[in-house]
Parts: C-alpha cells; structure tokens; sequence
C-alpha cells in the first residue's frame, strides 16, 4: 500500500513601500509598517528574511575609500587582482586569510569564518561620495538578527524568525545564490540523521542547510540588480521550530577537505 502523502504550500512575499536605508534607520519600524500597509498580520511561525545590504546600511557598515590608507601588503595584492588599494586594504581588514588571488577577485576566509571573494564588500547599491565607498558585511549578523527579532516582537507582539542573506559564488559552480549569514529563530543546519526514509532506512549522514535553503528561496524575489525588494516574508514552513544561528552553517576548518 502506497503511503499518503499530504500537500503543503509554500508562500514568499517581497515587501513594498521600503524607502532607501541610510545609518541609524530603524528596519523594524520600517518592516512593521510596509506589514500594515500590505495589510499582513504576521505569525509566529513566518520568516522574515532581509537582505544584507539594507543591515549593514542600517548599521553604519558603509566606508569611504578617502578614509582608507592601504598598507604595502594591500598594495602588493592590488596590483595581482586589479583593484583600489583601498578596498583591498578593506578586504584585508574583514578577513581571517587571503586563500585565492586572480585578476578582479580576492577569495578569503572572513572573520566570520565565510570563505567568499574580495570578504562580501560590495560597491553596488550603495551612494558614493567623494572617490568612491564600500559596504561591509554586518559586524556580527546571527546578533542582528536576535535585535531584528526582539524589535519586531516589541511592536507587533509576535516574533517571527529572522534570516540576514548575502549572495556568494560556489566552489565547481557557475553564478551565485542566496545563502544565510545570520539568523535567529530557526535552525541555521538541521541534522536529520537517524531519521528514516520513505523504506524505513535510517539516514546517517543527513544534515541540511535549512537557512541556506530559506535564503535561496528569498532571494529569487529580491534580486540582484534594481529590482529594490529587500525584505521577503516566508510562510509555510513546517518545522519543529528551535533558535539557532548562520554559524551552525559554518563547517570547522580541521573538517574540511580543501583546504
């Protein structure tokens, strides 16, 4: 006999009404009222997922390269992957090591254990001033999205969980997709081992990348030009909820196999 197998939806809703973000906004006022405006009451059981460049603009993480004074070794990459001194100097700055240097890229791994190009900075939808700017990553994203999170509570009496992503390019494949650098709320990785499969075949080396897959979902909304949709509301998930982090997501560096 053939096991019944329920449908379930899945629904995603990029958020309108946002203004440009600048230093010092207040995203959760500004998420509660697009909510209103939309007419959406929201559920404990919701994702909101923001993109990482409204967070980090949000939190004052946008840099003037006048400010900046590369150091020799800034200028010594420089000149092997074609780019300001400046903002290597930056890249520098976020990162733990430099692993890879080719003419326009910098792979490193960041501060927050990432392994990406040139450390997330970002020169795209940003305002420059003066001979350019840069964006960083959020200081510490899984620790905005717990504020995000309490903030959202404090005004609409629910706390839904949070997710903060980026775009990163993948190691073998071509183009980037939405992973997740910080979350609250929800699982960052799901360990499914030892559950059993349709046969009754236990899994012993299953774990998901639960926030990762959030994050991908969102960001086929959000997009990656002028599209201006940085928040996504995500229902319909089914899940046994417990807090965790984008750091679960973070494989430890005596695990790796290249390294």
């Amino acid at each position: 006999m053939h096991q019944q197998v329920q449908s379930i939806e899945l629904s995603l809703l990029a958020l309108g009404g946002l203004p440009a973000i600048a230093a010092g906004d207040d995203l959760a006022s500004l998420i509660h009222d697009s909510l209103q405006a939309e007419g959406i009451a929201p559920r404990s059981d919701d994702v909101i997922v923001l993109a990482q460049k409204i967070v980090s603009k949000a939190e004052g993480r946008t840099i003037l390269l006048s400010d900046v004074q590369p150091s020799a070794r800034a200028r010594e990459l420089a000149q092997q992957c074609d780019k300001d001194p400046r903002l290597v100097e930056l890249i520098l700055s976020e990162s733990q090591e430099v692993m890879r240097v080719r003419p326009g890229v910098i792979v490193v791994r960041h501060r927050l254990g990432l392994v990406l190009a040139n450390a997330g900075i970002d020169q795209s939808n940003i305002r420059h001033q003066g001979d350019g700017a840069a964006l960083l990553l959020p200081e510490d994203p899984d620790l905005s999205c717990r504020r995000l999170r309490t903030a959202i509570q404090e005004r609409i009496g629910v706390a839904p969980a949070v997710v903060i992503i980026d775009s990163l390019g993948r190691a073998w494949r071509n183009g980037t997709v939405g992973i997740a650098i910080g979350a609250a709320g929800l699982p960052g990785c799901l360990d499914l081992r030892g559950r059993k499969d349709l046969f009754g075949r236990r899994l012993e080396t299953s774990e998901l990348g639960f926030a990762d897959e959030v994050a991908a979902a969102a960001s086929l909304l959000m997009g990656q030009a002028d599209e201006g949709r940085p928040v996504v509301l995500l229902r319909g998930l089914q899940l046994a909820r417990r807090d965790g982090s984008a750091a679960e997501l973070i494989r430890s560096q005596h695990l790796d196999l290249f390294p």
